[in-house]
């Protein structure tokens, strides 16, 4: 009997070790499908989303779009951009290279090129020629992008096998963050057409499945009735529908809901008109939902990156200003589209095989004229006086109407034959006219070329300029107005400022390597790229500036 015990408890042992065994490898395999790289990366931009309106709209979101990237991902509270000018084309170069305008170039949307003496376009590419239209609308690419994106160093790490594939309404939100070795980026032609196209930066041809979506009603099934998405009444947390302080649209007399889309489109643009509502966000998810299926993203071992600008929350903000009702149901419906491209990634890649993160480019000031209204200081900055008066000046000083060659983004350029002509020291004539714009209405700050290229800043709005000036691109007198005064008209809203409601945006980290959580820690921008590049374990981007974020990554 002694024998038998002693024998069922030998095979009870090894039976227990086995199982020890078995359950420690399953531990380790759980543990290593935790800690392996995500399938797919996907980052969201949206175009002029202030930080507040997560918390401002927050009740008014369901549960899984914004709060379920909130609430089960790592939520960054203070989250700023650390430079001017906060525009599109800088800030989606700035979140994808993880620096500044200093060092990539997108020194602004537009910008004076000293060398040739005419205004470019950050995207814009005359030696290439456009993919899916006739219209110059596809003549883009990235070749003024000085440094290289996150994407960029995935694919070479993956020895190009890992995709890339950058998705917005805007096309510099399509191809900036897509970088310079991308797959593909695809932007929406309006007017006439409602397609998505691209450039031969990219592709000969559109693919079959962009083909089948541009054939497809999807366009015009959008230029439909735009009213509130729940009733207007219960949206407390915007202002009077009917108000002063909003634009509109051509052909219907009052800024006011509903807006019928299919009749307004004939005077606005034709299929223009989609972009600045919310179903131009719609379409975006449509579209990038398409991408996800058709490119088999993130279905082999090589990471992909999928970038996804929602852009119609800007069109609608400068169109209604940051108080609207207009942009509170812009943000009722992105919130569901947000979701449907969760939920899509969930179907196709599968939970806990793919990494999201969501910020934006700039965000925007309430309407001045609508902050007048309640005794806070704001107004409207007119260069057109301004010009006149810096040239009358210049006149009188220098008897010289050419020493300014180009006044734009709030920067002065020098006419340097005009300089040679007269033997002026360029050095002593940016001083002068600094000292002369000082003056001017609700001009803040100027600064010298001379001295953003030879002072070091590491503090305040100084700092800020000094990450936005790029000494090769930048003009050679920079000014900085007071907070809320802007040059725009009087409805509506624009950005562009290192004041706080340009600069706070949202941060968001949710899915493969990230922890769970949130801060009030201070972070920037170009901490973004570095972040990225961090969880996939490849190089930094090669001209970052920023640092990785340790405490959102597992």
């Amino acid at each position: 009997m002694k024998k038998v015990l002693f024998v069922f408890f030998c095979l009870l042992t090894i039976y227990s070790c086995k199982n020890d065994s078995k359950d420690a490898a399953a531990s380790i395999r759980q543990e290593t499908n935790v800690n392996s790289k995500p399938k797919l990366v996907v980052g969201i931009v949206v175009d002029q989303m202030r930080y507040d309106y997560l918390t401002r709209f927050y009740n008014r979101y369901g549960e899984g779009g914004f709060r379920r990237l909130m609430n089960e991902g790592f939520n960054c509270k203070n989250n700023h951009f650390n430079y001017v000018p906060t525009y599109t084309g800088p800030g989606h170069a700035s979140v994808y290279t993880g620096t500044t305008p200093k060092y990539h170039g997108i020194i602004g949307n537009n910008w004076y090129d000293k060398v040739i003496g005419k205004m470019v376009y950050c995207a814009g590419d005359d030696s290439v020629t456009p993919v899916g239209t006739t219209d110059n609308a596809g003549k883009m690419s990235p070749h003024r992008m000085k440094t290289t994106s996150f994407a960029d160093e995935n694919r070479l790490f993956t020895q190009l096998r890992g995709k890339t594939i950058g998705i917005s309404l805007k096309d510099r939100g399509a191809i900036l963050p897509a970088g310079h070795s991308a797959n593909a980026a695809y932007w929406f032609h309006g007017k006439d057409e409602g397609a998505w196209i691209s450039s031969s930066f990219y592709m000969d041809e559109l693919p079959n499945w962009v083909s089948t979506f541009n054939a497809s009603d999807k366009a015009q099934s959008y230029l439909k009735e735009w009213s509130t998405i729940e009733p207007i009444e219960g949206y407390v947390e915007s202002g009077a529908d009917l108000n002063n302080f909003e634009g509109g649209f051509k052909g219907k007399s009052t800024a006011e809901f509903p807006y019928d889309l299919k009749i307004l489109s004939e005077e606005n643009d034709g299929f223009d008109i989609i972009k600045a509502t919310p179903f131009g966000n719609s379409i975006t998810a449509d579209f990038a939902i398409e991408a996800i299926k058709a490119e088999q993203l993130g279905k082999d071992n090589d990471t992909d990156v999928l970038t996804v600008s929602f852009s119609s929350t800007d069109y609608v903000g400068h169109n209604f200003g940051v108080n609207s009702k207009e942009i509170q149901d812009t943000y009722m419906r992105l919130d569901k589209d947000i979701k449907r491209l969760l939920d899509a990634l969930d179907a196709e890649v599968g939970k806990g095989n793919y990494s999201v993160f969501l910020t934006a480019d700039h965000g925007a000031v309430d309407v001045p004229a609508y902050l007048s209204s309640h005794n806070i200081p704001a107004g409207y900055i007119n260069n057109r006086e301004g010009k006149s008066k810096l040239t009358a000046f210049l006149k009188s000083r220098y008897n010289s109407e050419d020493l300014v060659e180009n006044v734009s983004n709030n920067q002065i350029f020098l006419n340097y034959n005009e300089l040679k002509r007269l033997k002026l020291d360029a050095e002593a004539v940016q001083k002068t006219i600094l000292e002369e714009v000082i003056g001017y209405p609700n001009v803040d700050k100027a600064y010298t070329a001379k001295t953003m290229a030879s002072v070091n800043f590491d503090v305040g709005i100084e700092e800020l300029i000094q990450n936005g000036f790029n000494q090769k691109r930048s003009g050679d007198i920079i000014v900085n107005y007071d907070p809320a005064f802007i040059s725009y008209g009087k409805t509506g809203s624009t950005h562009g400022s290192g004041l706080n409601y340009d600069t706070h945006v949202p941060l968001l980290f949710y899915g493969n390597g990230f922890v769970k959580g949130s801060t009030l820690e201070k972070t920037v921008i170009p901490d973004i790229a570095p972040t990225m590049s961090a969880l996939l374990g490849v190089s930094f981007p090669n001209g970052a500036t920023g640092q990785p974020l340790d405490f959102v990554l597992k």
